[in-house]
């Protein structure tokens, strides 16, 4: 039992591997003499710190969902082009953000691939079948809600900003991976909207009604908001890889 546990919680480590440790391990094996592998059984292994890790995460999912935030930013009132005298409230417009795709990605940044991509996964099956942790409430009816294409997309987000991540957790890696995150999210989240909008002869005014108020400025905060995000992980990785 001690011999798995330690396996367990090697397996763990290295998940959460930091690139200096990563680069540590790739001088010593160049140093080491090539060696006959067994096969490796492609099977997952959860240690009880893993384990801690996905259901801390899974409940920062389910908080960001019902998190609301009210951010404030200068517009150009439309009054000014018409002529019509403005005061201070005209030029101030106050956008209801939700930060939930920030969370998104800060969840599969922390715990790599594999825990990151079992967060996600958990957290959708627990809205499609077990809790109402959705914005709107849950059930395997929930797939014919518009805004089920974005929280579909979380999956090849974060399997696609893991991959990224895998090269690296520099300033470059970093923006490309938050930046093709959010993308693929609003991208996969405006097709699934229109499928279900033509299904339901919803009529175009109300697909561009719904792309202004979910996909327009949306997009700016959520990548300025997960780039921070992802940023935090590069220092959390490397405190969690030293007490695991």
């Amino acid at each position: 039992m001690n011999e798995e546990n330690d396996k367990q919680q090697q397996n763990d480590r290295t998940e959460l591997e930091p690139d200096f440790a990563v680069k540590k391990n790739k001088l010593k094996k160049k140093v080491k003499v090539k060696t006959k592998k067994k096969p490796k059984k492609n099977s997952i292994h959860i240690g009880i710190g893993s384990i801690i890790l996905i259901i801390f995460c899974i409940f920062l999912l389910v908080t960001a969902t019902f998190l609301q935030l009210n951010i404030t930013h200068i517009v150009i009132p439309s009054k000014l082009f018409q002529g019509l005298p403005c005061n201070v409230e005209d030029y101030l417009y106050t956008m209801k953000y939700i930060p939930q795709i920030p969370v998104v990605l800060f969840v599969a940044s922390l715990l790599g691939r594999k825990f990151g991509l079992i967060s996600i996964i958990i957290y959708i099956l627990m809205g499609l079948f077990m809790l109402p942790v959705f914005a709107l409430g849950g059930g395997w009816r929930y797939i014919f809600e518009y805004g089920f294409g974005y929280i579909l997309a979380y999956i090849p987000a974060a399997y696609a900003v893991t991959t990224v991540l895998k090269k690296g957790y520099t300033f470059k890696n970093i923006l490309k991976s938050v930046c093709l995150g959010v993308l693929i999210i609003h991208f996969i989240g405006i097709i699934y909207m229109m499928c279900l909008a033509m299904l339901k002869h919803s009529g175009w005014s109300f697909v561009g009604s719904w792309i202004a108020a979910q996909s327009s400025l949306k997009i700016i905060y959520d990548i300025i908001f997960s780039f921070f995000a992802v940023f935090v992980t590069k220092y959390l990785r490397v405190i969690l890889w030293f007490y695991l």
